[in-house]
């Protein structure tokens, strides 16, 4: 890979009959991949086969979220307005939910599900985030106080348990212990971020956040979510640095948890246009799953470009003066609502844009 930009020429998912808002790829069947649109449709592809393998029509208005129930992709979650409900897709487009659910009092916007305990998080608009147990089919717990606006994003941390993390466009990402209902730190973008590195035109709204699947990356332990910000920045947070910094007294020789003054190897880092970044806001943020797992960083944005990021050379001084921050930037053509990777040695890289169709690229 090589950090200029490049138009690659992708394979075309059809299916949609709108926009295409989420996509998921499958970590136990290589290849294959489902994705929800603005039409009410969730779409399922084998990239094996030429032609989408079935359609399923949800009834329910735009699917704004999808996430495969833990340890069986045969069941897909979907959010649509306030409802979640859980498909069962083996029998393609005449598929039946099999569980339903309605707690959010408003329209949702993201869908994540523990994969160790089968609890799944609601976020919608009015900033609520809502924990519900699916082996027990009931409402868990509701989590308020952190956002004062739409909740946007959610994960659960897979190494951390009772742990979840939000975003919203307050600008706030939030880390929970979702089994007492409680905050263990707020970062606040609006307010505490004096790196001066993004777009000062565009709010640092948090439109998307990611967390590797395993804290064991490149040989080493990590234990990081991305964050996907309105001003064109995607910053990379260590978890156990933040939460030292709230939990410990710090002196204010070094500045504080206001961004890259962290101890060595702990720092808060920034990837933006002075890399080679987004000129836009940044929509989506995931981590790699093809080859070594969670070594890229890959974004997309309303500048119509996907960003892959080194973004473990900002950890090591040695590393930063060798290796760039962007390994590779592709022009899409058109906004990019949302990617996923598949854990492929080709066709791995799986973008849905503004467009109605899924557009799949080998990286």
């Amino acid at each position: 890979m090589a950090g200029e930009a490049r138009s690659l020429k992708p394979r075309r998912l059809k299916g949609h009959t709108a926009a295409a808002t989420c996509c998921i790829s499958s970590s136990d069947r290589p290849g294959f991949v489902v994705s929800s649109g603005e039409d009410g449709l969730i779409c399922l592809f084998d990239l094996r086969c030429q032609d989408v393998a079935s359609t399923i029509d949800v009834d329910k208005g735009p699917v704004s979220s999808i996430c495969f129930k833990s340890g069986n992709d045969d069941f897909v979650y979907a959010s649509a307005g306030t409802e979640v409900i859980c498909l069962d897709i083996r029998t393609g487009s005449q598929s039946q939910s099999v569980e339903t659910y309605n707690y959010n009092k408003d329209e949702i916007n993201q869908i994540s599900l523990n994969s160790k305990t089968n609890v799944l998080a609601a976020v919608d608009d009015c900033g609520d985030v809502k924990i519900i147990d699916t082996n027990q089919k009931r409402l868990c717990k509701s989590l308020r106080g952190a956002h004062s606006s739409i909740c946007s994003s959610t994960q659960f941390v897979p190494w951390k348990p009772w742990a979840l993390i939000t975003g919203g466009l307050d600008s706030k990402v939030a880390l929970w212990d979702f089994s007492k209902a409680r905050k263990l730190f707020v970062i606040d973008y609006g307010v505490q971020d004096n790196s001066n590195m993004g777009q000062s035109l565009n709010p640092a709204f948090v439109h998307s956040i990611a967390v590797p699947q395993t804290d064991k990356i490149l040989g080493a332990s990590f234990k990081i979510c991305a964050v996907a910000r309105g001003d064109g920045v995607v910053d990379v947070l260590n978890l156990e640095s933040e939460l030292r910094a709230v939990t410990k007294p710090r002196s204010n020789k070094g500045g504080g948890r206001s961004g890259d003054n962290h101890e060595s190897g702990d720092k808060r880092i920034h990837l933006d246009y002075s890399s080679g970044g987004h000129t836009a806001a940044v929509s989506c943020v995931s981590f790699s799953t093809f080859g070594e797992k969670g070594k890229y960083l890959i974004s997309g944005g309303n500048d119509s470009t996907v960003k892959v990021w080194n973004w473990s050379n900002r950890f090591s001084s040695v590393q930063s003066s060798l290796v760039d921050d962007l390994a590779l930037s592709i022009d899409i053509k058109k906004k990019v609502n949302w990617l996923c990777t598949s854990p492929t040695d080709s066709e791995n890289l799986i973008v849905c844009d503004t467009s109605k169709v899924v557009k799949v690229y080998t990286i």
